[in-house]
Order: structure tokens, then C-alpha cells, then sequence
């Protein structure tokens, strides 16, 4: 996933954003020299605590027991293959608070894992959240201040986040909220590619079990403006992808992402809000594009919202793949406002169209029922996927990837009819390593997998 100018209020934990197994664009930059450089090796034979640079080595195993901050002007680099357990002192928890450059450059072969030790995910189908000890919060987080004017994170897990932030924390990075990943430079460039968030307790930035009764898959604010593509959200507690201008700063642009060719799964069932949670919101302010998104089972379809109104006139969609297993879910396709506070209009391009099962007589924003046709009509066919759904479990209960593979079958229908006519935002640099691997374009595929093998890679 690729932003600039990012403010991100979450601890975002599922994700394979912006899957970059592609050709890079032409458009490359080198920034090396300008913003990084690489500090003498960090030993692992002691416990971090305190101000930390340089370069945590490839393969080796670090311990944090208390918070650790990168300053202004130093860079820490994590080579690939790193491990680095958040374990805290006398039950204290900690995190990586970020005033300098971070640079997390893991690779496929040999991920990055930032965690806490000894936790046993409850990955039961049907598992109640309440009981799993990865939404409790384990470790504070990585919290980028105001100052950071870099954060890559390539091919790393992210693995229950979410505690209580310190007063240490709060005060070296202004931040408050505990959230796996924060960014809060408006001027800064932040990406987030081939990663998971696994567990947290708020928005989270694969993504799997992330918020407890609340929070996005990422939830971009303040004048963010990026991509959000080939991602596969799955169980999220609110949204996918939430985009809002609240709090820009004055002199910036707003909040515009891209959400394109993304698979968001079961979403929105532990929202505890009413009218709340699903698949994609844009809100108050904010601008940007949805297409090529496959929405399946989720609470809610795509939502404009309308207190406070969005940025409608800057807002484009369409081209998005629906599929419900229930009367309920398949009636909220296009949110009615009376249920949801949102004016989002049909589109014809979306399958199912609106005009096959919306009544005679329908006005945006009317509650209505619909026909019992459209309940497991257009079938995506993943490989191997609680699709439709199994007896005996919820749609909440369907929150995490597991065993399931959400590629699309060879016959699957959402195969060649993806929309190709836009082009992604380009604002953030291109580079192996200090920029996004690649911009991908968009996928003639429904979804994140993407039958030639580019998108989403895992």
C-alpha cells in the first residue's frame, strides 16, 4: 500500500497492500542519498531500551523491553529476516516510536516479523474475539511522529499491537492512540507493501481480526493521499478502507486515496455503532476512486457518507463485484440511509446491477428488500473459500484467512471483468528500497488475485 501524506489513526492488522510481484514503472527514483543511510550493525545480545539507529542485521533475533525512538535526523534500518520481540518490562508494555527514518525491508523469502512472544492465535472458525488474546494488545506499536519524513515497511508482520501507549511514548511522538502503525507526518511519505497486521485492538493499518468492536483496515485522514490496492481484508470489525478530511491541516490537499482491486471479506459485524462498518466509507471531505473491488458478505456495500458529507464531486465509482449469502446483506448493497447515514448511488457497471433487483419507484437513500434471487447469485468461485457459507456459522465468524485460499477458480466469473480505464495516483516515489516497489496498475481481475499473477502475491 502506498501513501503521502498520511495520517493514519490504526493499528491496521491484516494486509498484503499493493502486492508489487510486477515490473516497476518507468517513473523510478533514486532517494538514497538524500534520505537514508545505513549506521553501524545493533548488537542482539541486549535488551533495547531508549534512543535507537542503524541497522538491525539480517536473520537475528532482537528483544525490546521498554519503549525504543528513532530521533530526528537518524534512520533505523531492519534488514530482512529480523525478528524483534516487544516483550516490556514487569508487564509495561512498549513500542518503536519514530521521529527519524524507518526502514523495514524484508523479503519474501525471509519476512520481517515485529510481535510479541508466546501469544496463541484463536484462529477456530467461530472463535469468540472476546477470548482471543491476539485483540488484547500486546505491544504499543510503531507511532510515527509529525517529524517522520520516511516509513517503508516491505514484507513484514505486524503482530498484536494495540496497547496502552505510554507517557513516554506520547511524549516523544505526540501520539495518543494506540494503533499497530501510526503515521502523522502530513508531508511525509509512508508505504506499506507485501505486509500482514495480524491482531489489534483499534484500526490496524493480510488483514485479519482487526479492531475489537471497532476500527478499519486502514483509516486514512488529515489529507492523505495514496493508493489502497490488491489488498484482502477479511473479518474486518468495521470497513476495509475509511477515508476522511477530518483535521487537515490548513495549506494541504484532502484526503484522496484510490481503492482499487481489493477482496474484503465478512466485514463489519463487530462494528458496535449502528449503521456502521462493511466494506468501504468515504467521509467527511474526503475524495478518491473504487473500482475492481470484490465485496463479499460484508455489513454494508460502499458508503458515501453524508453527515459530514464527503467530497462527492471529487469521488468516483463503480465497476465493484457484490455477493451476499442473505436477503439482509444483499439489501444493503447500496446502504439505505435510514439504516446508514450515506447517499451512495447505484451504479449500473457494479454486478449484481442495481437496476436487476433495486424496486420500481426507488430513491437514493430508500430502505428496501431485496429479491431472493440475488442471494448467492454471482458466485466469485475462490479456490477454496467459506462461499458460500457453511452451516452452522455466522458471517462474523469468518475472520481469518486460516487454511481458506481466496484465488480465483479458473471458471470463476469475476475473471476479465475488472475495469482498466483509470490510472493509480503516483505521488509516492519509486524504489527498491526506499520508495514502492512498483505502482501497480489496475487489475482486469475482480478482486486482489489476479489471474496473471500480479496484484496480490500471497
Amino acid at each position: 500500500m502506498n501513501m503521502k501524506s498520511i495520517k493514519i489513526f490504526f493499528s491496521f492488522c491484516f494486509l498484503v497492500f499493493l502486492g508489487s510481484a510486477c515490473k516497476k514503472t518507468d517513473e523510478v527514483k533514486d532517494l538514497s542519498a538524500a534520505l537514508v543511510y545505513v549506521a553501524a550493525p545493533i548488537s542482539e545480545t541486549t535488551c533495547l531500551n531508549g534512543a535507537i539507529k542503524g541497522t538491525m542485521l539480517a536473520g537475528k533475533t532482537y528483544s525490546v523491553c521498554g519503549d525504543v525512538f528513532v530521533n530526528s535526523g537518524d534512520t533505523l534500518t531492519i534488514q530482512e529476516g529480523v525478528t524483534v520481540n516487544f516483550t516490556g518490562t514487569g508487564g509495561v508494555p512498549c513500542g518503536l516510536g519514530v521521529k527519524g527514518t524507518l526502514l523495514c525491508l524484508g523479503t519474501k523469502e525471509k519476512p520481517i516479523w515485529l510481535t510479541y512472544p508466546g501469544v496463541t492465535r484463536t484462529d477456530a472458525l467461530g472463535s469468540d474475539p472476546n477470548l482471543d488474546p491476539a485483540l488484547k494488545g500486546k505491544w504499543t506499536g510503531v507511532i510515527g511522529a509529525t517529524t517522520c519524513p520516511l516509513m517503508v515497511v516491505k514484507w513484514t508482520h505486524i503482530d498484536f499491537g494495540g496497547a496502552t501507549i505510554t507517557t513516554a511514548m506520547k511524549s516523544f511522538t505526540g501520539g495518543s492512540s494506540p494503533y499497530s502503525i501510526y503515521f502523522a507526518n502530513p508531508a511525509g511519505v509512508f508505504i506499506l507493501e507485501d505486509s500482514w497486521l495480524y491482531g489489534s485492538v483499534d484500526d490496524p493499518f493480510r488483514i485479519e481480526k482487526c479492531g475489537y468492536t471497532g476500527g478499519e483496515a486502514m483509516n486514512s485522514k488529515a489529507g492523505t493521499i495514496g493508493n489502497f490496492a490488491y489488498n484482502l481484508c477479511i473479518g474486518m470489525a468495521t470497513n476495509g478502507p475509511k477515508m476522511s478530511n477530518v483535521n487537515v491541516l490548513p495549506g494541504f490537499p484532502a484526503t484522496n486515496v484510490n481503492c482499487y482491486n481489493n477482496t474484503i471479506i465478512n466485514s463489519g459485524y463487530r462494528r458496535l455503532a449502528a449503521g456502521r462498518g462493511g466494506s468501504i466509507n468515504f467521509e467527511e471531505g474526503s475524495g478518491g476512486l473504487a473500482y475492481n473491488n470484490l465485496i463479499v458478505n460484508c455489513k454494508f456495500g460502499l458508503r458515501i457518507v453524508q453527515t459530514p458529507i464527503a467530497d462527492t464531486a471529487n469521488i468516483r465509482y463503480g465497476y465493484n463485484w457484490y455477493y451476499a449469502d442473505s436477503i439482509n446483506v444483499a439489501s444493503q448493497f447500496i446502504p439505505s440511509l435510514a439504516v446508514s447515514t450515506c447517499i451512495s448511488q447505484p451504479q449500473e457497471t457494479d454486478i449484481p446491477k442495481p437496476s436487476t433487483y433495486l424496486p420500481t419507484g426507488w430513491k437514493v437513500g430508500d430502505v428496501y428488500a431485496a429479491p431472493s434471487s440475488v442471494v448467492g447469485l454471482n458466485n466469485p468461485q475462490f479456490a477454496n473459500a467459506p462461499v458460500p457459507l457453511p452451516a452452522g456459522l455466522q458471517l462474523r465468524d469468518i475472520a481469518v484467512v486460516g487454511n481458506f485460499d481466496f484465488r480465483l477458480k479458473s471458471t470463476s466469473p469475476c475473471i476479465g471483468s475488472g475495469f482498466i480505464g483509470f490510472s493509480p495516483r503516483l505521488d509516492v516515489p519509486v524504489d527498491a528500497k526506499y520508495g514502492s516497489s512498483e505502482i501497480t496498475p489496475p487489475g482486469k481481475d475482480m478482486g486482489c488475485y489476479q489471474s496473471n499473477g500480479r496484484g496480490n502475491v500471497h
